[in-house]
């Protein structure tokens, strides 16, 4: 659906977006992920043809949005990080005034207002001028707007920036239900939104792509050394003698609770990671001693994302400080 090569945006010495290249395959939810400064909303709005490069190459279903910009754009419907709004028209004549901006056809715009009237929840707000509606009710205009035309591909930047908890939700409900039917790109420094509604992300950092995948392999692939944390009614000793013939196990470091309660905090090899829960049931049943909790931690999002951005942010150092030694003099 989207296909990005080498793109670069300069401001000035500035590098915004530096030899960005991937691709997003039609019918899903994408996440494009990364810190404040990362150069997301610039990629977003050169995408969107809203946004001129430096160089590089972007196509939407196949059109160059360079040089068939008509072509591409009928492909996309986007919401900025602040909706474009016309404070003083209501709801409905806005999307009218979008519908005929976007070229839809006069027999076919009541369909498609009313239809992204009832899909973004407007039905009781959309004869108000949009000056008097709450953020997310703007939101949901913007998301509206996005929508006329009937466009394949779905970009959203930073949509639920400034919403309170009630808002975000029911936000983020919409971004499920649009993923349904478009190709969806959701651009975004919350984890937990990405986490939420996406299942791929795209994570960049200083202009750059660290990571293209889906959540699930981004958090095996990274996930690093896994552990499991077990409470056993059982000493230290029992512990440790009952976990010496299991080979998964690399470590142990052990905690005295009350009540003769032990903690062991277990580090797995991630190779074993599956069996060991079976191993630890049947290790601490032949000793007569009860489980009292089990649980598993490996990588999480956020784990990915902090290892990814700061190995970035290392490998920007190192080429500053080459940068630094080949313009010495000796």
């Amino acid at each position: 659906m989207i296909e990005v090569r080498h793109l670069v945006k300069k401001y000035g010495n500035h590098t915004a977006v530096s030899d960005l290249s991937f691709d997003i395959d039609g019918g899903q939810v994408y996440g494009f992920l990364g810190p404040n400064g990362a150069g997301k909303s610039t990629t977003m709005n050169i995408i969107t043809g809203c946004l001129a490069a430096t160089s590089g190459e972007v196509r939407i279903g196949g059109y160059d949005i360079f040089e068939q910009p008509e072509k591409a754009k009928k492909l996309v419907g986007y919401l900025p990080e602040h909706p474009p709004l016309y404070l003083d028209m209501t709801a409905e004549e806005y999307l009218k005034f979008v519908a005929e901006a976007k070229g839809v056809k006069r027999s076919d715009m009541k369909r498609q207002i009313e239809y992204v009237i009832e899909v973004t929840r407007l039905q009781e707000m959309y004869k108000r001028q949009t000056k008097f509606l709450s953020k997310g009710y703007r939101q949901r205009v913007g998301v509206a707007q996005a929508l006329l035309g009937e466009p394949e591909l779905i970009i959203l930047d930073e949509p639920t920036v400034g919403l309170d908890p009630r808002q975000i939700i029911e936000i983020r409900d919409l971004i499920k239900q649009l993923g349904k039917t478009h190709t969806v790109v959701l651009s975004s420094h919350i984890l937990s939104e990405i986490r939420s509604v996406c299942t791929s992300a795209i994570i960049i950092a200083k202009g750059k792509m660290i990571a293209n995948d889906t959540l699930e392999n981004l958090e095996n692939i990274y996930s690093g050394d896994s552990y499991v944390t077990l409470r056993v009614k059982a000493s230290e000793i029992e512990i440790r003698r009952a976990l010496a013939p299991m080979d998964a196990v690399m470590g142990v470091e052990c905690t005295q609770l009350q009540d003769g309660v032990t903690e062991a905090k277990i580090d797995i090899d991630s190779d074993f990671r599956d069996k060991v829960p079976e191993q630890l049931f049947y290790a601490f049943a032949s000793i007569d001693r009860p489980i009292l909790h089990l649980a598993e931690e490996h990588a999480t999002l956020e784990d990915v994302f902090l290892e990814l951005t700061s190995q970035a942010d290392i490998s920007e150092e190192s080429a500053d400080d080459t940068e630094a030694k080949d313009g010495e003099t000796v």
